[in-house]
C-alpha cells in the first residue's frame, strides 16, 4: 500500500485546484482519520485509503451549479487514475461508491463501512478549530461578508451562507454530528461542535 500511496499523493497534489479550504493538508488529514476510523471500526483498508487520497481529485467551487455532480466526477476520475496504476480491480466499484458519497452536496447515501468512514472522515474536517479556518478561507474566497450586522448569528432570521460567513455554522456545520455514519466519528464530532460553539460565543462577546 506505501507504494500506492505515493502514487495517489503525486497525483491528488497535481489535480487539486488552487482552493485553500481544499488544499493537500485538507486532503491529507482526511486521509489520517479515515485510518483512524478504519483501524477502529475494522473495515478494508484497500478501499478506504485510495479513496480518502482521491476524493477531491474534482472539486468544483461552493456556487458551481454544477456543485452535486462533484463527487461523481471525482469517482469517475479516480477509477480512470487507479486502472492506469494497476490498482487491484476487486476494489474499484467499492472506492467510486465511497468517493461519490463522500460528498454532502451530493446527497448520496453511503451503503458500505468504507463509504461510510470516508464521508465521515471528509465532514469531520468541516468541524472543529480547522473547520473554523476552512469555512472562513471559503467565505473570503467568495467575497461574503463575515456576518449580518444586526443579527450576525440568526437570531430573527433564517440563514443564508450565501450571503454571510458565518450562517453556515447554523445551515451546515452545526448539522453534521447527527450525520456522521460511525460510533468514532460521532463522539470525535459532537467535541469538534463544541470547540465552533466556543469560538461563535466569544465572538458574540467581541462583537
Amino acid at each position: 500500500m506505501q507504494a500506492f500511496e505515493t502514487l495517489f499523493a503525486q497525483f491528488i497534489a497535481a489535480e487539486l485546484p488552487v482552493d485553500a479550504a481544499h488544499d493537500l493538508n485538507h486532503v491529507k488529514r482526511v486521509v489520517k482519520t479515515a485510518k483512524r476510523l478504519c483501524q477502529l471500526e475494522s473495515a478494508n483498508v484497500q478501499v478506504v485509503v485510495p479513496s480518502a487520497w482521491l476524493h477531491d481529485c474534482v472539486t468544483l467551487a461552493k456556487d458551481d451549479p454544477r456543485r452535486r455532480q462533484s463527487s461523481l466526477l471525482a469517482a469517475d476520475k479516480a477509477i480512470a487514475f487507479l486502472k492506469r496504476i494497476d490498482y487491484p480491480q476487486q476494489y474499484h466499484d467499492a472506492i467510486h461508491h465511497a468517493i461519490h458519497a463522500h460528498s454532502f452536496s451530493a446527497r448520496v447515501t453511503p451503503e458500505t463501512l468504507e463509504a461510510k468512514i470516508v464521508q465521515d472522515a471528509d465532514r469531520l474536517d468541516a468541524l472543529g478549530a480547522i473547520g473554523v479556518v476552512r469555512c472562513l478561507q471559503v467565505g473570503t474566497t467568495l467575497g461574503r461578508p463575515l456576518y449580518h450586522a444586526e443579527d450576525p448569528f440568526c437570531q430573527h432570521r433564517e440563514a443564508d451562507d450565501s450571503r454571510y460567513t458565518l450562517d453556515h455554522f447554523k445551515q451546515k456545520l452545526f448539522t453534521l454530528a447527527d450525520t456522521m455514519q460511525t460510533a468514532a466519528a460521532r463522539e470525535e464530532a459532537r467535541h469538534r461542535t463544541r470547540v465552533m460553539q466556543d469560538f461563535l460565543d466569544q465572538l458574540a462577546q467581541e462583537i
